[in-house]
Parts: C-alpha cells; structure tokens; sequence
C-alpha cells in the first residue's frame, strides 16, 4: 500500500529542482516505490571537500532534499506543508569518486509531525551516511 497523497513523475520531481541548491549539487531522484524515494548525487567537484571526499553537508543535503520532498508527498499540498526542525547525520565511510544513492523511507508519518530516514549508499552498496530528520506538518493558513 502506497504513503503518497501524491505521487508525481521523477521528470516533475526533476523539474522544480531546476535553479536549486538541489540542481547545483546534481541530485537526481530516481525512485519512488510504495513507501521510500531515491534521489543520486554525484562525488565530484561540487559535493567533495578539499581532501578530495564526499563533503558530509552534501550528505546532508541529500538527506533533508529527500526526506523533505518525501513528507511533501504524503500530504495534501493546498492545505498543509511540511518544514524541517531537525536532521542529524552519521558520516560511516569515505567515497571519493562515482555516485550515492539516498533513500529515504518514513519512519513517522503523523497529523503534526513526520520524522524519516534517510540511507546514503556507494555504487557498492555499502552505507556511507545515516541521517534522520524531523518535519513539522503545519497547516498552509497559519504558516
């Protein structure tokens, strides 16, 4: 059973990325199943830090883009949106060249709160960062 309220093409989901932080950094979704979305992020230039890593902030900018657009998606967008109050992360392994893959599943989806996780993987699979963030459901009126 699907989470969604709405559930748009990646192509959409591409498109209101354009002329962002999102864009600038080369995060693409690429999935969206039942209940996660997948967005990649390339290991180049513009996400790695002067050692040549993965910067950890462009972990986490892959993170709160995931779990953020994931909470839009599961309410209605004319009555309600969803902002972060807080994301953590966990930086586990080094990647200097290639793609992550996020994905971001929820871990509660409540009326006034939605906290979800978000797994950031190597081409290999392997985890290299766990964040989690937590949004706030506010109603569009009082915001």
């Amino acid at each position: 059973m699907s989470i969604w309220k709405s559930k748009p093409e990646l192509s959409t989901l591409n498109h209101i990325a354009r002329n962002t932080l999102v864009e600038h950094l080369g995060i693409q979704f690429i999935e969206i199943g039942d209940d996660f979305i997948k967005a990649s992020m390339p290991v180049d230039w513009r996400t790695s830090q002067p050692y040549g890593l993965l910067h950890g902030g462009a972990s986490v900018a892959l993170a709160e883009t995931l779990g953020s657009v994931g909470a839009s998606l599961c309410v209605d967008p004319h009555s309600t949106q969803c902002v972060g109050l807080e994301i953590n992360a966990s930086h586990l392994r080094a990647v200097r060249e290639g793609l992550v893959i996020g994905t971001a599943r929820p871990l509660r989806l409540g009326k006034t709160l939605q906290v979800w996780e978000v797994r950031i993987c190597d081409s290999k699979e392997r985890l290299v960062c766990i964040s989690r963030i937590t949004l706030a459901v506010q109603d569009r009126r009082l915001a």
